[in-house]
């Protein structure tokens, strides 16, 4: 059984290869514009998160009553209660609760209060206009009455008690999940409880040497063995880091990618893993059907949250609808992650299920998400031409853009099959046995039946849902990211089909043969764009995968004078081309800042602004050689920098990305004679470079104070932004040397005064 790692990043190789693409961007944008629209609807984030029993997950949504301020009972209506039970306490007679008479007639009953019941048509279009306004304003409610024939207060309170079912259903919900977690927990208190009775001789006490004792003894002894090759692991490891120049290393350099680089609990995997294929086929099957329904379906299994505006999963209606099998009774504390998204991208069809199935290609789509891969082993060879029933065990390690939140190992079962002519599905599945047969120690993330739902639309693009439903061991997450990651935002579905619909965007800028002057500033020819465009592409790779916590980097912290949190690690480059042959550090360091993320990339990417932190321009001045667009967006381009100062003159290639999720600035210097031939034309390949920037994320938070923003779509935004440094630098030009203190100190330095400048600039100092 071969494993076919992904971490080499084939220096030169377009993103999906193919000789003849001709694609034009008018073209394309003007046809796909309406489909776009017409999908918008069905779009919008889904992201919600939720223990077993902690927030995110909502109960089921039936009809209840609830008391006003004012005493008086109202029954609220819901999709769940219908229509026909919906009453305002507005309207009715009697509205004096005094007794009748003068006083003297005792006995006298009150008056009933008589309630107006609201028609069908009335509910409909309250109902139409709170999932677009919870909290509709004045206007909002005089123009509704008026057009509904019902008093403003009327309408005022019906939008109260539907705002106070949502939130009663919710608690409802919460304390469901809890008090089943708690009568779980008493079960298995009570099984330990018999396992030990059962495992001691009731006469004598000692232990028996019944079949559950040999088989705990058994277990143990595997467990001994584990840790056994653990700790070979771990000094094979140290071996490879001290191998001489004159042998053939396992790792040459971190871009280049290795055996050491590749080590993971797989490699050392050569047993059988005992499954039998038809309950594979069985459960992929299974998992398909789910995930159709819970692509299509709305509420009550997806319910919108008043709060945050995004739908989250209803894990009661989930339970009903799907028999679910908990897998991970022995994993403690653990969190349901489910979301879901819709969108359209400018791919066909049978490009982004190669995609998908090709480990290598499918790195290479997420940079930012996934620090390595393998297909460990194809299980069912589907159709060799368009891979309809293919089933393969896949890993995958998923990392953030920084070295706070550890990464998530996951083994899962991939299936890809043809629903229709217009319509396929990718399934991934994470299968019980797998996980225990390599390592159960190391199961900390499942997958639930996830993946996406593609449909083919007209003129090359097509419409994708991704549903994205994980089951994870809790962990110490750094407080900073500890709001995104726990929302379902780090992981979520969100954050998969942005950085899709990104990547297939700059696939399509770079295949354009038509391409507009006004997008090809500084670059007389197609071969010079295709050539400054893949350098962009490698920078980026190489800075996605020098930040995260992944296992090619062993990070330690060093002190800083000024306070920050700044963490370095080290790697030899022996003889790939791509970066500078020696010793590399990167210094990396993550701060919170009040600033929208918006304002925080347009400011990082305005070269005339360069000087402001950028302490190696040392206030030169910057001019703009070239400008490349590789996408609709303004922010997502490719520059080419001249920075002149008094001592000297250099050039800087920069490529800026944004989406919906987040934003990314790297550069590099770079030589230039050598960048002149690459806008020529000339092949990219062979020049070093060692990108820096930084990652730009959401902070995760519904709400933040104090918060800059200068784009009109972000003012009603008050959240802040997660921002990443990464810094990289030749410590020597020898493979061999070590480390030395003064380009620890240089870098350093470097950072806390890059941090320094920022801050000043944003006039964010305190924050």
């Amino acid at each position: 059984m071969g494993v076919d790692m992904s971490s080499n990043p084939p220096p030169t190789k377009d993103f999906f290869p193919s000789p003849a693409l001709s694609l034009s961007l008018a073209g394309i944008f003007r046809g796909a514009a309406a489909a776009a629209e017409a999908e918008a609807a069905a779009g919008g984030d889904h992201g919600g998160v939720g223990d077993e029993g902690d927030e995110g997950s909502v109960g089921g949504g039936g009809g209840g009553m609830v008391r006003g301020r004012r005493e008086e009972t109202v029954e609220i209506s819901s999709e769940n209660s219908g229509p026909a039970r919906s009453r305002s306490g507005d309207d009715f007679e009697g509205e004096d609760d005094d007794e009748d008479g003068d006083g003297g007639g005792g006995g006298k009953k009150k008056k009933r209060k008589k309630y107006h019941r609201h028609t069908a048509e009335q509910i409909r279009e309250m109902e139409a206009l709170f999932k677009d306004s919870p909290h509709p304003d004045e206007k909002q409610r005089q123009q509704l009455s008026k057009q509904l024939g019902l008093h403003p207060r009327q309408v005022k309170f019906w939008f109260q008690n539907r705002r106070t079912q949502i939130k009663a259903i919710q608690e409802r919900h919460e304390n469901s999940l809890l008090k089943s977690e708690i009568d779980k927990l008493k079960e298995e208190n009570k099984s330990l409880r018999d396992a030990i009775q059962k495992s001691s001789c009731p006469s004598c006490g000692f232990a028996s040497t019944g079949k559950d004792a040999t088989q705990a003894a058994e277990d143990q002894q595997l467990r001994i063995e584990n840790a056994k090759l653990k700790a070979e692991l771990e000094k094979l490891r140290s071996i490879v880091g001290k191998q001489p120049p004159g042998t053939e290393p396992p790792s040459t350099s971190s871009s280049a990618g290795s055996d050491q680089e590749n080590k993971s609990s797989l490699d050392f995997y050569t047993g059988v893993f005992g499954i039998d294929k038809s309950k594979i086929m069985d459960t992929v099957n299974q998992a398909l059907e789910e995930l159709q329904k819970m692509a299509a379906a709305g509420e009550p299994l997806w319910v919108r949250s008043v709060e945050t505006g995004r739908e989250i999963l209803n894990y009661d209606e989930y339970m009903r609808e799907f028999s679910l099998e908990s897998s991970s009774n022995g994993m403690p504390k653990r969190s349901i992650e489910a979301s879901r998204e819709t969108g359209v991208v400018f791919v066909d069809i049978p490009r982004l299920v190669g995609s998908f199935m090709d480990v290598n290609q499918w790195t290479e789509m997420f940079p930012g998400l996934i620090s390595k891969a393998a297909t460990v082993d194809v299980i069912v060879h589907g159709d060799d031409a368009n891979r309809s029933g293919t089933v393969q065990l896949m890993f995958a390690e998923l990392q953030m853009p920084t070295p706070m939140v550890p990464t998530r190992e996951i083994y899962f079962v991939r299936y890809c099959k043809q629903l229709s002519s217009e319509q396929w599905a990718i399934v991934d599945v994470s299968i019980d046995k797998v996980e225990e047969n390599i390592d159960a120690s190391l199961v900390k993330c499942r997958k639930r039946p996830s993946g996406c739902i593609i449909e083919d639309k007209s003129n090359g693009h097509c419409k994708v849902t991704w549903v994205e439903h994980l089951e994870c061991q809790r962990s110490t997450i750094h407080t900073m990211y500890r709001s995104i990651v726990s929302s379902g935002l780090a992981f979520g579905a969100r954050h998969w089909m942005a950085t899709l619909q990104l990547q297939c965007e700059r696939l399509v800028f770079f295949m354009a043969t038509n391409v507009p002057a006004k997008d090809s500033n500084g670059v007389a020819t197609l071969a010079g764009r295709k050539s400054i465009l893949k350098l962009a592409q490698r920078m980026s790779w190489g800075f996605c995968r020098a930040l995260g916590a992944s296992s090619f980097n062993s990070w330690t912290k060093v002190p800083s004078k000024t306070g920050e949190d700044i963490r370095v690690s080290s790697r030899k480059n022996l003889n790939d081309p791509g970066e500078p042959i020696g010793v590399i550090l990167c210094a990396v360091s993550s701060v919170w800042l009040p600033v929208s993320p918006g304002t925080l990339f347009d400011f990082l990417r305005d070269d005339a602004r360069r000087h402001e932190w950028d302490v190696m321009a040392n206030g030169g001045q910057v001019q703009s050689i070239a400008n490349l667009a590789k996408g609709q967006d303004r922010g997502n381009s490719v520059t080419v920098q001249a920075i002149k100062s008094k001592e000297n003159s250099m050039w800087v290639v920069q490529d800026c990305s944004t989406n919906a999720y987040e934003s990314m600035v790297v550069y590099a210097h770079v030589d230039i004679s050598s960048m002149q031939s690459v806008m020529t034309g000339c092949d990219s390949g062979s020049i070093a470079v060692l990108p820096s920037g930084f990652s730009i994320l959401p902070d995760g938070l519904e709400s933040r104070p104090l918060v800059i923003s200068s784009r009109q779509e972000e003012k009603n935004s008050d959240a802040g932004s997660l921002l990443t440094i990464g810094l990289q630098i030749v410590s020597n030009a020898s493979p061999t040397a070590k480390v030395s203190m003064e380009s620890l100190e240089s870098i350093t330095a470097l950072m806390s005064c890059t941090l320094r400048n920022i801050k000043t600039s944003l006039q964010c100092e305190d924050g």
